[in-house]
C-alpha cells in the first residue's frame, strides 16, 4: 500500500481556489449573492457559512465564475457540496492518471470516470469536464438526484453529450447493472455516505452548526443540506466501502484505478483488510487538506503494468 502525502499547503497546486474568495468578482458572476455578503468581524467581505441559503448562492457564483457554469440548481434539502473539496478529489485523481501517461494528465473526451452517487448536484461530473474535459457516466440510486443532475445538464450546453446518468435500481449493487458490457472506466469516484446511522448524522448536523455559530441547534438543518442517502448508510462509510471494493473485483478488467473519499483515517484499517484478498496490484492513500480539514482518497487498480501500458497506448 502507498502512501502520498498531502500538499502541505493546503489545497491542490492546481485548485482554483487556493486564494481568497473575491467576492466583489464572484458577485458580478452571480449578482443575487450580494446581499449576503458582508464585512466579518476581522473586515473582511464573507458570508454566513450557517446561512444555507448563502452558501448555496456561494455556489452558484464559484461555479459561474469559475468554471463557466451559469445555470446550476438543487432541490431544497438535497447536499449542497463544499465547491473547493470536491475540486480537490478531481486535481488528485488527474495525478494519478498522469502518473501512467509519462506525467500529463489526460484530458478530453477520451478520458471517461464513473461517479458513484452523482447526486443532485452533479458536482464531481461538473468540475471533471470544465476542468479536464472529461467525460463522465453519473450514478444514484434516488430519482429525485438523477432528474435534478439532469437539470442541471440540460441547462448548460457545455455539459450536454458529456455527462450521461444511469439510475441504480438496486441499491445493493454498486457497479453491477451500471457497467455494461462495452464499458471502459479511467477511472471511479465516489464521496459515500459516512455516517452509520440517522441519529449519528443529526450529532454531526448539531456539531457543525455548533462550530460555525458558537450556539446548540436543535434542528436538523446544515449549511450543506443532504437527504438520508446522501449522509448516513448502515455500517456507515467503512461498509460502504468494503462493499464497493468486493463488488468492483468483478469489474477488475473494465477500470483502470477505483477511488473513493475516505473521510475518517479510523476507517483506513478495515479498508485496507477488505482489499487484501482481493490481490490488487496496486494501492494508494492520497492524503488531501482543506483548512483544518485532512481527508484522503484510497484507489485501487487490478491491472498489471503491462496492462496499464496496453490501456494508455489504446485510450489516451
Amino acid at each position: 500500500m502507498k502512501m502520498i502525502k498531502k500538499h502541505d499547503k493546503g489545497l491542490h497546486p492546481r485548485n482554483l481556489h487556493n486564494d481568497r474568495y473575491d467576492f466583489e468578482a464572484l458577485i458580478k458572476s452571480e449578482p443575487k449573492l450580494a446581499p449576503y455578503v458582508r464585512e466579518n468581524p476581522y473586515g473582511d467581505l464573507s458570508i454566513d457559512f450557517a446561512d444555507p441559503d448563502a452558501v448555496l448562492v456561494l455556489n452558484k457564483a464559484l461555479l459561474a465564475h469559475f468554471y463557466g457554469i451559469k445555470n446550476w440548481r438543487i432541490p431544497k434539502q438535497y447536499l449542497c457540496p463544499p465547491i473547493p473539496g470536491r475540486a480537490d478529489y478531481i486535481h488528485y485523481v488527474a495525478d494519478l492518471l498522469a502518473v501512467s501517461n509519462g506525467g500529463d494528465v489526460p484530458t478530453g473526451s477520451r478520458v471517461t470516470a464513473l461517479d458513484i452517487g452523482v447526486g443532485a448536484n452533479c458536482i464531481y461530473p461538473v468540475i471533471g469536464h470544465s476542468v479536464y474535459g472529461w467525460r463522465f457516466v453519473g450514478t444514484d440510486i434516488d430519482p429525485t438526484s438523477i432528474r435534478s443532475a439532469q437539470s442541471v445538464i440540460d441547462a448548460n450546453d457545455a455539459l450536454v453529450g458529456n455527462i450521461e446518468l444511469r439510475l441504480q435500481s438496486n441499491p445493493e449493487h454498486i457497479f453491477s447493472g451500471i457497467i455494461q458490457k462495452n464499458d471502459r472506466f479511467d477511472l471511479t469516484l465516489c464521496n459515500p455516505p459516512f455516517h452509520r446511522s440517522e441519529e449519528e448524522a443529526s450529532a454531526g448536523t448539531k456539531r457543525k452548526i455548533r462550530n460555525l455559530t458558537g450556539k446548540q441547534s436543535k434542528g436538523k438543518t446544515l449549511n450543506f443540506g443532504g437527504q438520508s442517502n446522501e449522509l448516513w448508510c448502515r455500517g456507515g462509510e467503512s461498509a460502504f466501502i468494503r462493499k464497493m471494493a468486493k463488488q468492483s473485483a468483478v469489474h477488475a478488467a473494465k477500470v483502470f484505478w477505483f477511488t473513493t473519499l475516505v473521510s475518517k483515517k479510523e476507517n483506513l484499517t478495515a479498508i485496507y483488510k477488505a482489499l487484501k484478498p482481493l490481490n490488487p496490484v496496486e494501492v494508494q492513500t492520497i492524503e488531501m487538506r482543506q483548512g483544518q480539514k485532512i481527508s484522503r482518497i484510497v484507489a485501487w487498480t487490478f491491472l498489471t503494468k503491462k496492462m496499464q501500458l496496453q490501456w494508455r497506448k489504446e485510450r489516451w
